[in-house]
């Protein structure tokens, strides 16, 4: 009963409450609605007055595409003359099946006047059989030496030269360091090094032990070369080094390309090794001045030596009248060894961009030269790198700073993806079709002669490259060209290391030879006939060394553009290539001036002159 009583009495006062909440929310939905239609009726006012719409459309402007000029590759052909013009040379390697790694790295070779008749002679490094090999040939391996007669036939003169000495050779260095006008010759090897002095009328002898020049009889020595890094008018001597190798060391490694094959070591696994550099005190002997000179660089984090050196070149690349020093090394950061006043160099590779690939990575670097290829003041550094690694392309951003900021610019070139697969070893910048631009060629070949075991897209023999420089005005500023333009002498697969070049028949184009691993290197004949003019330049130093290495040579085109070489016979692949320098001309015929910056800083400037022609200048 009290429930239902309770109930009762509340019912009226719930009813009377409903009626003031319905109330309340009758005005709140009032008030909403009266806000909403002033704050429109205010937006109203305020709105801005549309804009009259166009009713007919005007004509559409579209932007100007870029004009290129039209691509008209040349035909560059090379004739493979090696026999014919009397190389009979063939590289001696070792390999035997114990598969050392020395027997990867073939020889190199040089372009040299040994005997001042002012033609272009050959020297072809070879290396030998190994002390322990089960099978020794009739004849002990040396090196050979031939003489041009001017039209690009060779004559052998080795026997008797004191060139004909038996030992593992990798790389030549040729220079005439003692200033005599002879050019003398050093052999890089496995094992102690040697310097042959040239004693006139086809003689050298070996004065390596009072020179003071063999360096470790257990250090492996590879690409070297002279240049006067003190400017005190003598050449001196650098020689890249390795690594730490002893057959014991390799044979305890178990490199395998499947698991079963035995194959050759990596870099990777060995210790790296310090460079020589000897500075020439004139008299015939040489100080190793490598560790107060600064050129041996350690690894900061153990303490080891950082290189494991295969190329090496010397460009000025600060532009300051002293050569530097850039080292392409193996697996591990390239060198830029950076030439100060009072003898001393500063390593500056990762803080000028030479020492990785762009992302920061190390490759395996081979090969090296250098060019101004844009007909700019930008050098351009090209290195050869291992197979599946692109060339690399280092370009100097900011020309003439002490120290220089390069760029790889390889990839957005073009160069890099053509490079890609193939395994570099020799390059060298020249003008194959002398149309005033610098071209690259690459000399390619791979280690392992199973490589296709397991690499189906690799072979042990390879193609070398001619990369055509066709300008800045294309997308890619390089083209490959095919056989059709080079001919099938040329694409011919070969097992390619060293890469030298030089004009051996007097017809003003640059002639090929493309040194081997265990087999025949190959002279091809540059046969373009593109009707381009040419002028070549050889120097003669006075009060700079003899053969003015170092020297630059600047040649002013009509319409102001500048061609630029640099006498510098260190390049490519433990090879040497030809002292002249060859202008390409297109079809100027004439120029406006030669410009010759001399080491030591003087300048000599000639007026034009007939061109299709070598001349000799003499400081």
């Amino acid at each position: 009963m009290t429930m239902n009583s309770r109930s009762n009495q509340s019912e009226p006062d719930e009813i009377q409450n409903d009626d003031v909440v319905g109330s309340a929310l009758r005005w709140s939905v009032a008030g909403i609605v009266l806000l909403a239609v002033a704050g429109f009726s205010i937006w109203l006012a305020m709105r801005p007055t549309p804009e009259k719409v166009a009713t007919t459309g005007g004509a559409t402007v579209l932007p100007i595409a870029r004009a290129t000029p039209t691509m008209v590759i040349p035909e560059i052909p090379f004739e493979d003359i090696t026999l014919a013009a009397g190389i009979d040379f063939g590289h001696e390697n070792g390999a035997e099946g114990e598969k050392l790694l020395p027997e990867t790295m073939g020889g190199g070779g040089a372009f040299l006047d040994f005997d001042n008749d002012g033609d272009q002679d050959l020297l072809c490094i070879n290396s030998n059989v190994w002390p322990w090999a089960t099978q020794k040939p009739a004849k002990r391996p040396t090196s050979a030496l031939y003489a041009n007669d001017g039209t690009g036939r060779f004559t052998n003169v080795t026997e008797g030269s004191g060139l004909d000495v038996t030992m593992y050779g990798n790389g030549v260095g040729c220079g005439d360091f003692d200033n005599d006008g002879d050019v003398d010759v050093f052999v890089s090897c496995v094992g102690s090094n040697h310097l042959f002095q040239n004693e006139g009328g086809g003689k050298f002898i070996d004065i390596t032990p009072q020179a003071g020049v063999a360096g470790g009889a257990d250090a492996w020595s590879t690409s070297c070369g002279w240049f006067d890094y003190d400017l005190d008018g003598d050449l001196d001597l650098f020689v890249s080094n390795y690594i730490e190798w002893s057959r014991e060391i390799d044979a305890s490694m178990e490199f395998t390309l499947d698991g079963t094959l035995r194959a050759y070591g990596r870099p990777t696994d060995f210790k790296g090794a310090f460079p020589y550099l000897y500075r020439n005190e004139g008299d015939g002997k040489f100080t190793d001045v490598s560790e107060q000179a600064g050129v041996q660089i350690r690894d900061p984090n153990t303490g080891v030596p950082a290189s494991k050196s295969l190329g090496v070149t010397f460009p000025d690349v600060n532009s300051d009248g002293l050569s530097d020093i850039v080292v392409a090394n193996d697996t591990v950061q390239n060198l830029l060894l950076i030439n100060q006043p009072g003898g001393t160099f500063i390593e500056s590779a990762a803080t000028s961009g030479v020492a990785f690939d762009n992302s920061g990575a190390a490759r395996g670097a081979m090969g090296i030269d250098f060019a101004c290829f844009r007909n700019t003041d930008a050098l351009g550094i090209v290195i050869g790198n291992f197979a599946t690694e692109m060339t690399a392309l280092y370009v100097c951003q900011t020309p003439g700073a002490p120290i220089p900021v390069f760029r790889d610019e390889a990839v957005s070139n073009g160069l890099g993806p053509l490079t890609r697969t193939d395994l570099k070893f020799g390059v060298l910048f020249l003008d194959a079709d002398l149309d005033g631009r610098v071209d690259l060629v690459e000399n390619n070949g791979h280690l392992e002669e199973d490589i296709q075991v397991v690499q189906a897209s690799q072979h042990y023999e390879q193609s070398p490259h001619l990369l055509w420089n066709c300008g800045p005005d294309f997308d890619s500023e390089f083209v490959m060209l095919p056989e059709a333009k080079t001919s099938a002498d040329f694409v011919k697969r070969m097992v390619g290391r060293g890469a030298s070049m030089a004009d051996i028949d007097a017809d003003g184009d640059l002639d090929l030879m493309l040194f081997s691993s265990g087999g025949r290197p190959r002279l091809l004949r540059n046969n373009q006939h593109t009707g381009n003019h040419w002028l070549r330049v050889r120097l003669q130093g006075t009060t700079c060394n003899k053969d003015a290495i170092g020297a630059q040579v600047d040649l002013v085109l009509p319409d102001g553009t500048v061609l630029r070489r640099t006498v510098m016979p260190t390049r490519s692949y433990q090879s040497q290539v030809e002292l002249p320098v060859t202008f390409g001309l297109g079809k100027s015929d004439t120029y406006e001036s030669l410009r010759i910056h001399w080491p030591g800083g003087s300048l000599q400037e000639l007026p034009s002159g007939p061109v299709n022609q070598l001349i000799e200048i003499t400081q």
